[in-house]
């Protein structure tokens, strides 16, 4: 008598994985069963697993381990924030005020996606050097990661800490361009997030506190002490916030400029000192 198939060893078809994902609420169902079916490789049980995964709603992000950036894979471990297609706004708003040479910082830099989109944007003109810091400790090793493949656009080093306190003190006066993608949601407003953030993002990166700008604030009033003069920082905003984020920043000595994007639906507040 023939020995039965193994089962457990088929692999569904890309067709039988979208009406799966399309049954879970997946609105991209078919563009996610063909990147779950690429990542699997024909291996039928890191397939299902993954598709369970996002079947149950765990962020297509986490469940392949990366997220698409400015053209780059970004590493983005399980508990880390999710860089965002939006903030790919950000990065174009910063590197024209960037130079072949130049210092930037990345707070709250997550995986580091800002930073090596950076880096890999500035390799031709000559590079950066990049210092980049997270309060997160997966964050931190995440970012290490994603970094470590974007030397070649200049050095980067990655701190663990509050904002702006494990910076080289060296730094300061010195960095042409500090970027933040700040949390920014105001904290009533954290329950109404999507499941995918709330149930697996930090709220550390979400929390921005009553009005959302507690971060912002810190930032500003932080950045002229590293900035060198003319230099300047960027930060993605919600629209609603542009008049208070704009006191913040002229409250910290910084001259406030909004840039809006109709194609990332992104607002960034950008701040030239001096």
């Amino acid at each position: 008598m023939a020995d039965k198939p193994d089962l457990a060893a088929v692999v569904e078809t890309e067709p039988e994985t979208v009406a799966r994902l399309r049954a879970a609420g997946c609105v991209f169902a078919e563009d996610e069963a063909q990147l779950l079916h690429a990542q699997a490789q024909g291996d039928a049980e890191q397939l299902e697993a993954m598709v369970r995964s996002r079947a149950a709603g765990k962020p297509l992000e986490l469940v392949l381990g990366w997220a698409e950036f400015c053209g780059r894979r970004i590493a983005v471990d399980p508990g880390v924030f999710v860089p965002r297609r939006r903030t790919e706004f950000l990065v174009q708003r910063a590197l024209p005020l960037l130079a072949s040479g130049d210092v930037v910082i990345d707070l709250c830099c997550g995986a580091g996606a800002v930073g090596a989109a950076v880096m890999d944007a500035m390799r031709e003109r000559g590079g950066i050097e990049l210092h980049a810091a997270d309060i997160d400790a997966r964050a931190v090793r995440c970012a290490a990661k994603n970094l470590a493949d974007a030397v070649d656009g200049g050095t980067a080093f990655v701190y663990e800490g509050d904002l702006d306190a494990p910076l080289p003190a060296h730094l300061a006066g010195h960095v042409g361009v500090l970027v933040a993608n700040v949390p920014y949601v105001p904290s009533a407003e954290i329950s109404l997030l999507p499941a995918e953030a709330r149930d697996y993002e930090p709220l550390t990166a979400l929390d921005g506190g009553a009005d959302g700008l507690d971060v912002l604030r810190r930032v500003a009033q932080a950045a002229p002490r590293w900035l060198r003069p003319g230099g300047s920082v960027l930060i993605e905003i919600s629209e609603r916030q542009q008049d208070a984020a704009f006191a913040a920043f002229r409250a910290a000595g910084l001259e406030p400029a909004v840039h809006e994007s109709d194609v990332y639906f992104s607002t960034v507040l950008a701040g030239r000192f001096g």
